[in-house]
């Protein structure tokens, strides 16, 4: 296994990359600029630069790889998202084409699992998030043109996501469009997405995750084949 990380910088692609590196898989990391992320990063970790919004890039970043080390990347995890700002175009930049530039590279080069990260209530239009440059309905758009690239895929929606790691509440997962609410750490929405390029319970389901207090805990294994 060796792993494309899109986002591999932000709040969450940066545990995803510390995760796979903990488990000792290769890494190429997808950055905007490389010198910073030299400084966020594990010093075993690729770096390639450009930018979701810039198929080619990602072509190119993709080239470099198989032709360095005679051997391509298998699993594509995109953490990638818009970041809070001013521009409208925004989410559908980066959350909608920037994804779908990611997914057709991944058909192109045969990506064997791409896991997405993208948003509880995804598919709710009239949630209050959508003021936002409709910054859930490009997740769903974006998760729709997974869905039906014939990638074989996971998509991990979490609920509201916290940076506190001593948060001990369980881990709770359910099938697409059953939570409403709910948080969970980064470190949790990490391991969920690690785990999925393990496991074959995971492939082509939408997972939704949130944490709560006294649920009863489960296997990673149990909690992906209990999601139809």
């Amino acid at each position: 296994m060796k792993a494309f990380v899109a986002g591999a910088t932000g709040a969450t692609g940066s545990k995803i990359v510390n995760q796979l590196v903990g488990r000792g898989v290769p890494v190429v990391a997808f950055v905007r600029d490389a010198a910073a992320a030299r400084d966020k990063l594990p010093i075993e970790v690729t770096l390639k630069e450009g930018s979701v919004t810039d198929k080619e890039s990602i072509r190119k970043a993709m080239d470099q790889v198989r032709s360095s080390t005679n051997e391509g990347c298998t699993v594509l995890l995109s953490a990638t998202g818009a970041r809070p700002g001013f521009d409208p175009t925004g989410p559908y930049q980066v959350d909608y084409e920037g994804n779908k530039n990611l997914i057709d590279v991944a058909k192109e080069t045969g990506i064997e699992h791409f896991v997405m990260v993208s948003s509880l209530c995804a598919s709710r239009f009239f949630h209050p998030l959508n003021l936002f440059f409709l910054i859930l309905y490009w997740k769903h758009q974006a998760e729709a043109y997974l869905q039906a690239s014939g990638l074989t895929y996971t998509i991990v929606r979490p609920g509201g996501l916290k940076d506190d790691d001593a948060d001990t509440r369980t881990l709770v997962m359910a099938p697409a469009d059953t939570l409403s609410e709910g948080s969970v750490t980064r470190q949790k929405v990490a391991e969920v997405c690690v785990e999925a390029l393990y496991l074959p319970q995971s492939r082509n389901k939408i997972v939704e995750i949130v944490a709560q207090d006294n649920a009863n805990p489960q296997p990673y294994e149990a909690m992906f084949a209990g999601v139809a």
